[in-house]
């Protein structure tokens, strides 16, 4: 059987989870570095269906390592129409830099509220029409017919 890929390769996965990576604030503010060890599986589709941190780092790098594999999306072969799930156990560095170390909030700004209005018209029901009921025409039973010509 073969395996899922990522699309693009090792070095495209890691330069998407490397994209994609938010600093904690609770890692930034300790200067927390490390590598967290995070098994994953992988379903029929190519999604990723469940994660299970291995070797945890803590001050939510945990968190955000599960939260960034399960954006992973793989091309699964097809193998003579077997759905089998598939395990694959990657890491994801965390390393802290001062300059690279943006706040969570920075990376990613709420946008404003925006006002709402909702308008709802109440119609009433229109009556309903009863159709009168047709009577069944009368049933004609099989029969036989003469005509007789002199």
């Amino acid at each position: 059987m073969q395996r899922p890929v990522y699309p693009g390769g090792d070095k495209a996965m890691r330069e998407f989870l490397g994209q994609q990576i938010r600093y904690p604030a609770a890692a930034r503010q300790e200067k927390v570095e490390g590598t967290v060890r995070v098994r994953l599986t992988i379903n029929y589709q190519g999604k990723v269906t469940r994660v299970k941190i291995i070797t945890s780092l803590g001050y939510g790098c945990d968190e955000e390592a599960e939260r960034v594999v399960r954006l992973l999306v793989f091309e699964v072969p097809k193998n003579r129409k077997v759905r089998a799930t598939y395990d694959k156990t990657i890491n994801i560095h965390f390393h802290y830099n001062e300059a690279a170390a943006k706040p969570v909030a920075a990376v990613a700004p709420v946008a404003p509220a925006v006002a709402q209005t909702m308008v709802y018209t109440v119609v009433p029901k229109a009556p309903v029409v009863k159709e009168p009921e047709k009577k069944p025409a009368q049933e004609k039973k099989p029969g036989y017919s003469y005509t007789i010509n002199r």
